[in-house]
């Protein structure tokens, strides 16, 4: 019994340690999608998200259903918010990963200005989703 119980939650923080190190792999090319979709939308779409399940894709966030989702989890994703709220997203990336029924925050500030990132890689949206999406389907399916 006790095993099993062990088993499961290693299996459940699987997905974050995955996610961790797909990101770190992938930053400069994060940084770009995430710079070439504030060019496109801006903060209208709401924050962008990896969704693990039931393969790894990207997702919209709205503000208004993280706001419903903290309020379904007594407030325990307030400080989410707070960070999505002062999000700058010249100098960094924002992005919440979902897996499992639970959500981590991915922020982090890029080697170089996400424009930058954008410009240098020279894909579009487009490319970049297909090509973040092909590499997370490699690496954190599991």
């Amino acid at each position: 019994m006790m095993f099993g119980s062990t088993q499961s939650e290693s299996g459940d923080s699987k997905w974050r340690s995955q996610l961790n190190k797909f990101v770190k792999t992938n930053q400069q090319e994060l940084a770009a999608l995430s710079w070439g979709l504030w060019l496109q939308n801006g903060n209208s779409q709401g924050t962008i998200g990896i969704d693990l399940q039931p393969t790894p894709h990207f997702v919209y966030c709205p503000k208004e259903a993280i706001e419903k989702l903290n309020s379904n989890v007594e407030n325990r994703l307030q400080e989410i918010l707070g960070i999505i709220e002062h999000h700058q997203p010249e100098v960094e990336v924002l992005m919440i990963g979902i897996g499992k029924g639970e959500v981590k925050l991915i922020q982090f500030t890029p080697e170089q200005a996400p424009s930058d990132c954008f410009e240098q890689l020279g894909k579009d949206v487009d490319g970049l989703l297909d090509l973040l999406e092909q590499r997370m389907n490699e690496n954190l399916c599991s």
